[in-house]
């Protein structure tokens, strides 16, 4: 079973820059890959991003390519997301979730969630 949390919500301005971060707690035999959906109100959960066990693969939704940056250490047992450039769309609650599928793009592969963050960008 894992345990994750996540932390760096907050209010900025369209332009500026916002680091998530998600600690997680215990272990699942094999490992897990770690990954990041956002929700706004009224519409559907999407992937936002995705990094492997091992650190070495990333996965990233088109939207957010060449903006934001998925990052594990081990040690710290975190996943961070860095996020520049923010825009107005950008602005929903971040989940942090765990897979032991890989760094598939669903949601339904993901087995553990956090309770979520919230990222608001004003235009």
């Amino acid at each position: 079973q894992v345990q994750l949390a996540e932390s760096g919500g907050g209010l900025v301005q369209a332009g500026e820059s916002l680091r998530l971060s998600c600690v997680a707690s215990g272990t699942p035999s094999g490992g897990y890959s770690l990954g990041w959906f956002r929700q706004d109100t009224g519409k559907e959960r999407e992937f936002v991003a995705a990094v492997s066990w091992g650190g070495g693969r990333t996965r990233y939704a088109d939207s957010v390519k060449g903006r934001f940056t998925i990052s594990r250490d081990f040690s710290k047992r975190t996943v961070d997301l860095q996020m520049d450039s923010l825009k107005p769309e950008d602005t929903a609650i971040y989940y942090c979730a765990g897979s032991r599928f890989g760094i598939r793009p669903t949601s339904e592969t993901y087995d553990y969630w956090g309770q979520g963050t919230q990222v608001t960008v004003s235009s």
